[in-house]
């Protein structure tokens, strides 16, 4: 890789001299999902250093992002600047995590390569950026891409490139179908058998520490695996949005409502209205305060007539219920945290719903097709045994952390199973007041 008399350190692997980087010197964007020490970040480190010497527009503005600033520092950081190291009159700015090269125009500054992280979008606002590498994009809010990133590739006409492993079918997984289908997008994935990266007995040796799922994913590169810790399978989410249910399948059954109220800026309010088996379209609401979320609860009681409404009290869902309460509308509180009607079982409340939830799913329950953020939280959220044997989920911040965002979405659809709710008879429905009644009926 050469600028004049400038030749970079760098000896491509074959699949990388061959196809990779030829494909992204001729496409704009480029998905690329390969297996675990493919080589993507010294791969991609090198196409940004070169995008960088070859640019001719003032200042360029290339970067290196991963969800958080910490770990793009200790991917990246010493790959860039031991690549560019050989160019004269480099200029390294530890504190900023910043490479300037030479200008190219006068009285204009050079070409400066970032390491960033997603966890502070707000820095990223306003610039405008000639190369992005999204490095593990399933764990960065997609809405960083969409109203940040994008929008500040459009007046010069930049390219990104997003790189990963599969962890289920998220985002990550979307970029890359959709990439399939776009006449300026490359799309491409590559498994450890078919890269040759790794010898035999080195592959053999991983694979005895790595359980079946890790495996399909970081090897395999398999977005249909699932963990075996996950509440909810990606397969049990999967058939459940393929499924169509007719009026008969859930005659006699009256709707409720889940709400998870936003906690912070960048979260969601999320109101879920499921009736028996089938779960209507997820509404979605940001930047609201507690009067207009309460206003927006009381649209969907008066749509649907609800014969319960859950809320999540965390946070700015108790307001919610005092204003909902104020006005005599009849609401339920519930706290993720509060103790399960089964304690013997769960922990908590919160893993008594999720598990509620996946009974549903197995009992023939319908979720939307259009729900990839639905879909992505149900199959992420994992679970485990406390010391008396009981089941506990994985801390909400450790889900966050994992995930890049908030289960906003699916909090909000495991608040309808917030307990058992009654279903008065109609002339619709058979009643046989002898009947014994079961408190889980309406879920069945």
């Amino acid at each position: 890789m050469s600028n004049d008399n400038i030749v970079i350190p760098y000896k491509p692997r074959p699949l990388w001299e061959k196809v990779l980087h030829p494909a992204l010197d001729g496409y704009r964007f480029a998905v690329l999902v390969c297996h675990r020490r493919f080589g993507k970040t010294v791969g991609c480190v090198n196409q940004m250093i070169k995008e960088a010497l070859l640019c001719d527009r003032p200042a360029p503005r290339l970067c290196y992002l991963a969800p958080f600033r910490n770990q793009a520092k200790l991917i990246a950081w010493e790959y860039l600047k031991h690549y560019t190291s050989v160019i004269p009159a480099v200029s390294v700015n530890e504190s900023d995590l910043c490479i300037e090269l030479p200008s190219k125009h006068a009285g204009w500054a050079g070409a400066k390569l970032y390491i960033v992280g997603a966890d502070k979008p707000n820095n990223l606002r306003g610039a405008y950026w000639d190369y992005v590498i999204l490095d593990e994009y399933a764990q960065i809010k997609k809405e960083l891409w969409s109203e940040i990133i994008r929008p500040a590739l459009a007046d010069r006409g930049g390219k990104a490139v997003f790189i990963g492993t599969p962890r289920g079918q998220n985002q990550f997984y979307d970029m890359y179908k959709g990439a399939e289908n776009k006449a300026d997008w490359f799309a491409y994935r590559c498994t450890v058998d078919e890269s040759g990266v790794l010898s035999a007995d080195e592959l053999e040796s991983m694979k005895a520490d790595m359980t079946d799922m890790a495996i399909r994913q970081e090897l395999y590169c398999d977005f249909t695996a699932s963990a075996s810790d996950v509440v909810i399978t990606l397969d049990e989410v999967e058939k459940a949005r393929s499924r169509e249910l007719t009026d008969a399948d859930v005659a006699g059954s009256r709707y409720v409502l889940g709400v998870d109220v936003a906690r912070f800026g960048d979260d969601a309010t999320v109101i879920t209205a499921r009736r028996g088996l089938h779960c209507e379209p997820q509404r979605v609401y940001r930047g609201l305060d507690t009067m207009a979320v309460a206003d927006r609860v009381i649209e969907a009681m008066r749509q649907y007539n609800p014969v319960a409404v859950f809320i999540d009290v965390g946070a700015m869902g108790a307001g919610v219920v005092d204003r909902l309460h104020q006005l005599n509308y009849h609401v339920t509180e519930v706290s993720f945290s509060g103790t399960a009607m089964d304690s013997t079982r769960y922990a908590n409340r919160r893993a008594e719903m999720y598990f509620k939830s996946k009974e549903w799913l197995n009992l023939g329950g319908a979720l939307p097709y259009d729900s990839d953020d639905l879909r992505t939280e149900l199959s992420t959220v994992e679970y485990h045994f406390t010391a008396t044997g009981k089941i506990q989920l994985e801390a909400k911040e450790k889900l966050k952390e994992r995930i890049g965002k908030s289960p906003d979405f699916a909090d909000s659809f495991v608040l309808t199973f917030a307990m058992p709710v009654y279903t008065p008879p109609t002339r619709a429905m058979e009643y046989d007041e002898e009947e014994a009644y079961d408190p889980w009926k309406e879920y069945k």
